[in-house]
């Protein structure tokens, strides 16, 4: 995969978007919140505001320098072309059809025609995203490293406490259903 990259991102023109949706606030929550009350909540908002191209609604959900690593043909760095401005008109749309979250880590899985992609959402506290990393056609299986009682089952729990255990707790499926065969990676959190 590479070294990490920070890229700059929200410097989509918003010469398409009137001022009235550039100054909108966020939508509000049923309890009247406006921010995410979880990290999947953080990820589920990103995708409504990259599919309905809100950047104001980005540059509350991103932080400015965001931490990016990608997987996959350079072609398909759809994501990158459009949060950088690299593109304004991507007709690619991003429709995850699978979001899960462990703690901090949220992993979303969509397909296209033609290509299946899993992006890893790492979100902070405060419910900013800081970090991605983005396969695109290729299997990825997340395993959580170490002892996390949440995630452990009982018989786990009887091993000795200096033992690294590799708990698998998903793995991506549309490539499945599509019937492609991809190569195969695992993201360790």
């Amino acid at each position: 995969l590479g070294e990490p990259r920070r890229v700059p991102i929200l410097k989509l023109s918003a010469s398409s978007l009137t001022a009235a949706e550039t100054d909108r606030p966020p939508p509000k929550l049923a309890n009247g919140s406006r921010v995410a009350e979880s990290p999947e909540g953080a990820v589920r908002d990103l995708y409504e505001a990259i599919n309905g191209r809100d950047v104001g609604r980005l540059h509350r959900l991103l932080v400015p320098d965001l931490e990016w690593w990608f997987h996959g043909p350079p072609e398909h760095q759809h994501l990158k072309r459009l949060l950088t401005g690299e593109a304004e008109c991507i007709a690619f749309e991003f429709e995850p059809q699978e979001v899960a979250a462990f703690g901090s880590t949220v992993v979303a899985e969509g397909c296209s025609p033609g290509a299946v992609w899993v992006h890893a959402w790492t979100v902070d506290p405060d419910g900013v995203i800081t970090q991605v990393r983005e396969y695109f056609n290729t299997s990825l299986t997340v395993t959580r490293l170490g002892g996390d009682s949440a995630l452990s089952s009982p018989a786990s729990s009887n091993d000795s406490a200096g033992s690294t255990q590799c708990l698998p707790v998903w793995e991506s499926r549309l490539h499945q259903r599509a019937r492609k065969s991809l190569p195969g990676l695992v993201l360790a959190i």
